[in-house]
């Protein structure tokens, strides 16, 4: 008999998630704080439940997509959460992005409720999300992971054990400098070219066909030569994923000098008012420290 799914959480990322989980036969329960969100994904087939509470007590495995660590703390172990509803063998998978320390928390209140818990982060953006493609990177047992691995396959095609408890919020923490420091990278190479007297779309062109190839300049093209920056993954919460990786850092003794240098650039965008804005947006960074707009 196939295990009954609780998603918790239907922003840019867990709405296409938990809608391609319905689409693949999953029998899903729904919770969002705004409701309508909820019932309006159900009409696809699933039920809506009025707490995560009421989730966790009719579903076998629980799956949670949301902001930041407090939205995380407050879901599963705050009054109506998931662990007071949640039943003996349930597996709680938390694939949002938070702070590896309290996934480990977390990790232990689950298991006092003989429960256990998995954290899933992933990348690929709302694109990735929509497609089924994302890259999933699992902490936690080995015998959880294989019991998630069906819902995984699912919801992306780059499914990665990674070690123990909050090993995949660290790995998710080392994706998110990554992709933070390219796209900062290549927004330098746009607006320096561009200034130069090359089309930004012929510079695209050239770099992703050499060393210099990267996801960022297939994924973010569009957004970045139109300058259409509607949200794929807001500029506020890669700067929140980043101030993750700096405190790693620090808990580690880890140096992450580009890391903060690009951190405080995304604080810089948050205070000109464009924290909602796709994280592409560095560009506009450069391009006003620059003096020069791409393309004109």
């Amino acid at each position: 008999m196939a295990e009954k799914v609780g998603f918790i959480g239907l922003g840019i990322m867990g709405r296409p998630m938990a809608k391609n989980l319905i689409e693949a036969g999953y029998d899903l329960v729904l919770y969002n704080r705004t409701r309508e969100k909820a019932e309006e994904l159900a009409e696809e087939g699933a039920s809506v439940a009025g707490s995560p509470k009421e989730v966790a007590e009719q579903s076998d495995i629980i799956i949670t997509m949301l902001p930041d660590s407090p939205q995380v703390e407050e879901v599963l172990a705050g009054e109506n959460g998931v662990l007071q509803g949640v039943s003996e063998g349930a597996l709680i998978v938390d694939m949002s992005t938070i702070s590896p320390v309290v996934t480990e928390e977390l990790s232990q209140k689950a298991e006092e409720r003989d429960a256990s818990m998995l954290d899933a982060p992933v990348s690929g953006g709302d694109v990735g999300a929509i497609e089924g493609t994302l890259s999933i990177m699992v902490g936690g047992g080995e015998e959880d992971f294989e019991r998630a691995k069906p819902l995984f396959d699912v919801m992306g095609d780059t499914v990665t054990h990674v070690g123990p408890s909050g090993t995949g919020q660290v790995v998710k923490a080392a994706n998110q400098i990554v992709v933070a420091l390219t796209i900062e990278a290549v927004s330098e190479a746009l607006v320096l070219g561009s200034k130069g007297g090359v089309a930004p779309e012929k510079i695209l062109d050239v770099l992703s066909g050499g060393l210099a190839g990267n996801k960022v300049m297939e994924v973010k093209r569009e957004k970045m030569l139109d300058h259409s920056f509607d949200p794929g993954f807001r500029i506020e919460l890669h700067h929140k994923d980043l101030g993750i990786a700096l405190a790693a850092g620090r808990e580690y003794g880890v140096t992450l000098p580009v890391t903060a240098i690009v951190d405080q650039m995304l604080e810089t965008l948050k205070m000109r008012g464009r924290g909602d804005r796709d994280h592409s947006a560095i560009l506009t960074l450069i391009e006003e420290s620059s003096g020069h707009e791409i393309g004109r």
